[in-house]
């Protein structure tokens, strides 16, 4: 058994893509747990910003309510979008077929940062909820990122179906943990738990700031949003009926979502709890409730699982998004090629090397990562529901008025919500995915225009009358007189009346030797030999094979390489690869031809 196959299992048939779809059930697990799991820190990230304002903490609530609307206002918008587009592709698709190439880029180019932030931060914010429990693993934060971060890209690799068998228990084991503690955080008395009094300074504050650290607050908090839009992306992964299935899904999500993170809310503004650089609010809310017994750990256990395959969600859109985006030429093509297990593994693989990076780079910091998280995604809410509004003014089906007014209160809701985001967030690194959105765009467009001057020269409309080549001229080059090279010989002369074969000199009494010898076995090919004064081999071969090419310009070269093939793979280690370089530079040689004749060694 190979290591790839131990590691992601065996190939699955292409007919039986059908079988590896996914329930609702299950569809909850794989396209909602990076929202679900927004809860562990969105709360915390409202509050680091209310707590530098004294006094402001009490705002944490309506904040709240408001993020909590919002989250069912672009639910309400994506449950129409998923029965419009069934086909899946979310923001990338409405905002380009009804928006423009340009829009459909810039929400793609979102989703895609977004995604990759999405596996950083729920990856960290997993680790931090371990080390909040055990301090000591501190120092392996990025260790332990990593790991996880390995674990999950192999489970992803293989197929949706089993990473959802994977991903579903911890899921619903981190709801049932959540409303547990929101059911159970009622009952315990506020006034029986020691706290920190908040301070009441805030009149000190002019209202422009403390307006502006409300928005910023809340700009923060709506990390609750990522991943809303992943069920639309993904409609194809459920079973059929795809938009009924797919659209249940993203209400149970929605309800669930906003139960969660309103408790977390209010049990937190309710026992006074305060950020903390050594725990997390999750846990000291949990601490609060439960102590430090059973159910302590079993919420911080499952948070930690919760937010680790939280990243699933962006390795299943992720290699969707990018395949759809490769399909019509704007990524690279083989992003659209599905694996053994009928995933798209080039997208999962790319998706896991670039968090890793990123983790790296901010050393596995949840806060750190927070502030360039948010801002893409809601730039694609916006185009996605924009979208949607063209899309019912355009064709005005069954009941298109109240449908576009509720895309309409959608797009613009959340293009405010994009304007706050980038603004309080700008100057503490929102503006590294404001320059990058725009930079993938212009990537994504170099490439499309790649394929289409690719695409319109291979056409055969434009392919010249038949000519045939005026002549043929063979040459093969040499290092020496052995079995491999009377085999090219035979070849050569098989296919050309023109061979010659080249032996650059290195070594003048070697050279004799071989001219002596060629005599005898070269089989009536003349022999050219090259002086090298500088000892290279490539570059006065490369300057014969263009004055050989200079000579017949409607002609074409065929340059055959004799090739001994060792049986054992260490082998090759031991021989210089000459041939290779060869091949690489004629590659780019036009009228020449490279070809090999090998000889399969025994032992």
């Amino acid at each position: 058994m190979s290591l790839k196959t131990f590691l992601i299992g065996s190939p699955i048939e292409s007919v039986k893509e059908k079988h590896e779809r996914v329930s609702k059930l299950t569809g909850l697990a794989v396209f909602s747990s990076d929202a679900l799991s927004s809860v562990a820190y969105a709360t915390e990230e409202i509050l680091l910003v209310l707590v530098v304002g004294a006094g402001m903490v009490h705002f944490s609530m309506p904040i709240a309510i408001g993020i909590t609307a919002l989250i069912a206002i672009v639910a309400v918008s994506y449950f129409q979008t998923i029965h419009e587009y069934p086909s899946g592709g979310g923001a990338y698709i409405v905002a380009k077929d009804n928006l423009g190439d340009n829009a459909g880029l810039a929400a793609g180019s979102a989703l895609l940062i977004d995604y990759v932030l999405t596996v950083s931060v729920s990856i960290s914010s997993g680790v931090a909820a371990i080390t909040s429990a055990l301090p000591y693993l501190h120092g392996y934060t990025v260790v332990i990122c990593i790991s996880s971060l390995f674990v999950i890209t192999v489970i992803n690799l293989r197929g949706v179906k089993e990473s959802g068998k994977v991903f579903s228990l911890p899921t619903y084991m981190f709801i049932f943990a959540i409303l547990t503690l929101i059911g159970f955080g009622f009952t315990v008395n506020p006034s029986a738990v020691p706290h920190v009094e908040h301070p009441k300074d805030a009149q000190t504050y002019t209202s422009f700031a403390m307006i502006f650290l409300i928005m910023r607050a809340f700009s923060s908090g709506c990390t609750a949003m990522t991943g809303i839009e992943a069920v639309s992306n993904g409609i194809r992964a459920f079973r059929q009926p795809e938009s009924k299935n797919a659209g249940i899904t993203l209400v149970w999500m929605a309800v669930i979502l906003g139960t969660m993170f309103m408790g977390i809310t209010f049990l937190t503004e309710r026992f006074h709890l305060l950020p903390s650089e050594s725990e997390t609010i999750l846990s000291q809310l949990a601490k609060t409730v439960f102590n430090e017994g059973f159910f302590y750990y079993f919420i911080q256990g499952t948070t930690f699982l919760i937010l680790i395959l939280a990243a699933n969600t962006s390795f299943a859109d992720f290699p969707r998004l990018s395949s759809i985006m490769a399909q019509d030429g704007f990524l690279p093509r083989q992003l659209a090629n599905r694996g053994d297990k009928l995933v798209f593994s080039n997208g999962v693989i790319i998706l896991s090397i670039i968090s890793g990076i990123l983790m790296a780079a901010f050393s596995g910091d949840t806060h750190a990562l927070i502030p360039l998280y948010a801002v893409g995604v809601f730039l694609s809410f916006t185009l996605s529901q924009g979208g949607m509004v063209a899309h019912w003014f355009k064709y005005k089906s069954k009941g298109w008025v109240k449908h576009m007014i509720i895309n309409a209160t959608g797009a613009l809701t959340t293009a405010v919500v994009s304007v706050v985001i980038a603004a309080t967030k700008f100057i503490h690194g929102a503006w590294m995915v404001i320059i990058a959105i725009p930079i993938i765009m212009v990537i994504t467009k170099k490439i499309s225009q790649h394929y289409q001057s690719v695409s319109r020269q291979l056409s055969i409309e434009n392919a010249e009358p038949e000519v045939e080549y005026a002549h043929h001229s063979v040459i093969i080059p040499i290092s020496g007189l052995q079995v491999a090279v009377l085999n090219a010989i035979k070849y050569a002369k098989a296919i050309s009346n023109d061979v010659s074969a080249v032996y650059v000199c290195l070594d003048p009494a070697a050279t004799l030797r071989l001219q002596s010898s060629w005599q005898k076995f070269g089989m009536g090919v003349p022999l050219v030999i090259l002086e090298s004064p500088f000892r290279s081999i490539i570059e006065p071969l490369m300057d014969y094979i263009d004055d050989v090419r200079s000579c017949y310009q409607k002609g074409v070269i065929t340059v055959v390489l004799p090739e001994f093939v060792p049986r054992k793979w260490w082998h090759h280690l031991l021989h210089n690869q000459t041939a290779i370089f060869i091949k690489g530079i004629i590659l780019f040689k036009q009228g020449v031809v490279s070809t090999s004749v090998p000889l399969h060694l025994k032992d």
